[in-house]
């Protein structure tokens, strides 16, 4: 079973390791001011009428010596908040702060029965060196010197004057800051030695919604931000090739790649790399002097960038290479199925602790076999989506994104390799299944660090929430499925939808009411367990072992060989999934057995013969 769990998952996400037709695309705003137009749906989310969301614009100016690893900022920040309410205060996010020791996630680490790998104690033992910090010198908000105290990881700021509903205000700050050794997703001269990897590296404000601030300390888990435009020039030795979010504005200084036309580098030891970000929530950036620099245009989609170390073995380099076309095939796959990509470009680039997804990029590992290089790339692009133009609360909200991504990324992968996805799905829900009699499950909506296990985490979003997929094509059926995915994409991207929102798309589409599926799978550890307790001549009893309700398919084989599928709706769903299969009475939850007669005397009986359920004991599933 360990196996399977370091096989299945991308190594970097999991943190014990870590229909054809096409909508219509999503724009990302190309202005500060507005967001992104989204295309009108017949089905329209809960919180449409009434929703609103924060919007925050980085200008940054960032001078870095790779030598020392440390690096000088300025940043002028314009938040607007959009919010019916009066702010008093904000709060940013200080995220290198977390890679020193005595920090949250080095206790953390050291305190969990089954530490990450990557860390376990190591955060205690860095140098004065090798940490990680953002140390801000001075703060403004409109032009006055305003109060603020670093509390861990969290920058906690006392406003001078309230923020209005409706008004805008500018912050200016000066920072000082070192990259740690990379150890967890952000650092430097990782184990395949790539420089510089720069993730959540910046002073990032953070996110305010309907629920309140959401200035969670960083302990180990995932990230929620604010939407909006970065403007950030670079300045760095003139020998590094960078990588990461946004389009480069000047490429003709640079080169190295990004050229257009004739090269024309300034006289200087450093180069500015200037760079756009249109309507994201993030901001992330590699550099190495060995990067080398490949693109391959997506027919009707972004142009994709690949930067990988040159120094590598040569199979390692031919992994590389043929990992350009079928990156084509994913971005096409994602765009089918979910909904087009709306940036021009995305880059996949070599210099992660495993996978890790952020704004128009990823960063990975990059000297494994081709199999697992391939299959780091189909999940981490598949999080475009679900985390960074769905951009759910990943610490409430875990499983949503990374259950959904798993879901895709692994048909997609299975898809374009020629295998079985039902084979996949099943291996799923044998973890799954282990993962309740191992007695360490705990709720989908326990928040992402608070889990008790590592381990229980990972199984909990990767697995149960791509069952979750899974099993609710059982409930609705798979054309409703892919049409409420695709309606999810239409009337929430570049939102910050939760769980509700998204059952209610999937209520509209299939008109069945779905509230109690989503109390059950995220919010209890309640589990699915049916069997047949009787076969008598043609009377069929079936039995409710589990809390979990659900409709059930029964297929049913007569003593003369021939067979007939039955389909049991669950009386709470308020109706029907469509079905070929003979449709009997509704069965009430409460109701512990349930009975009903066939047109022919009864040989065999099997419950849920596609195993779409997450049944626990399959057993009696059968008589």
């Amino acid at each position: 079973m360990n196996r399977f769990l370091l096989t299945v998952f991308c190594v970097a996400c999991f943190v014990s390791c870590k229909s054809t037709q096409q909508t219509e695309a999503v724009q990302p705003a190309k202005t500060a001011s507005k967001q992104a137009p989204l295309k009108p749906s017949k089905v329209n989310g809960p919180r449409l009428t009434s929703y609103w969301q924060q919007h925050v614009d980085y200008t940054m100016d960032i001078d870095m010596d790779v030598n020392t690893y440390q690096y000088k900022g300025t940043q002028k920040l314009v938040y607007t908040n959009n919010s019916p309410d009066v702010l008093n205060k904000v709060f940013y996010h200080l995220y290198p702060n977390a890679f020193q020791p005595g920090s949250e996630m080095d206790v953390r680490s050291q305190n969990i029965p089954d530490a990450d790998g990557r860390v376990k104690d190591r955060i205690g033992k860095l140098k004065p060196n090798e940490i990680g910090y953002i140390k801000v010198n001075s703060l403004k908000q409109n032009g006055t010197t305003i109060e603020h105290e670093t509390v861990g990881t969290v920058l906690e700021v006392q406003l001078a004057k309230p923020i209005q509903p409706g008004e805008s205000v500018t912050f200016d700050m000066v920072f000082d800051a070192q990259v740690p050794v990379q150890i967890r997703r952000s650092g430097r001269n990782n184990k395949e030695g790539v420089a510089l990897s720069m993730t959540q590296w910046y002073p990032k404000l953070a996110e305010y919604d309907y629920e309140g601030w959401h200035a969670d300390p960083y302990i180990g888990r995932e990230f929620y931000g604010v939407w909006g435009d970065f403007d950030v020039a670079l300045h760095i030795d003139k020998n590094y090739v960078v990588g990461g979010t946004g389009y480069l504005q000047n490429p003709n200084e640079v080169g190295y790649g990004y050229e257009t036309g004739t090269v024309k580098r300034p006289n200087s030891d450093k180069l500015t790399w200037h760079f756009k970000a249109p309507n994201v929530h993030d901001f992330t950036w590699a550099a190495d002097p060995e990067y080398k620099h490949d693109t391959m245009q997506v027919p009707n989609g972004p142009l994709l960038h690949f930067l990988y170390k040159s120094n590598m073995p040569k199979d390692k380099l031919e992994n590389w290479k043929n990992l350009q076309p079928k990156s084509v095939e994913l971005m096409q796959f994602y765009s089918d199925h979910i909904g087009k990509y709306p940036y021009d470009q995305y880059s996949i680039i070599q210099g992660g602790d495993g996978g890790m997804e952020y704004a128009m990029c990823t960063l990975i590992l990059g000297e494994g076999n081709f199999e697992g290089l391939f299959g780091v790339t189909a999940h981490e692009m598949a999080h475009s989506w679900f985390q960074f133009l769905l951009a759910t609360n990943e610490l409430t909200n875990y499983w949503m994104d990374e259950g959904f991504t798993q879901y895709f990324g692994k048909w997609a992968e299975d898809k374009i390799n020629g295998i079985s996805f039902e084979k996949s799905t099943k291996q799923t829900y044998d973890v799954y299944t282990y993962y309740v009699k191992s007695g360490t499950e705990q709720p989908l909506t326990t928040q992402a660090d608070r889990f008790h296990l590592n381990r229980s985490s990972s199984i909990s979003a990767y697995y149960k929430g791509y069952i979750f997929l899974n099993q609710l094509a059982y409930i609705i059926g798979q054309e409703n499925l892919e049409t409420t995915i695709k309606e999810y994409f239409n009337n929430w991207a570049f939102k910050h939808p939760n769980r509700v929102d998204f059952i209610r798309i999937a209520e509209k589409v299939s008109g069945l009411e779905l509230e109690w599926y989503l109390t059950d799978w995220t919010g209890t550890t309640n589990t699915i367990d049916y069997g047949v307790k009787s076969v008598e001549g043609n009377t069929i009893t079936l039995e409710r072992i589990g809390l979990m309700p659900m409709p059930i398919d029964v297929s049913v084989t007569y003593t003369d060989g021939t067979t007939q599928d039955f389909y049991i709706p669950l009386q709470m769903m308020r109706g029907e999934k469509p079905t070929t299969a003979t449709t009997l009475n509704d069965w009430a939850w409460a109701y512990p057995t349930y009975s009903f007669k066939t047109p022919k005397t009864v040989k065999s009986v099997t419950i849920d013969p596609k195993q779409m359920m997450a049944d626990i004991d399959r057993e009696n599933n059968k008589r």
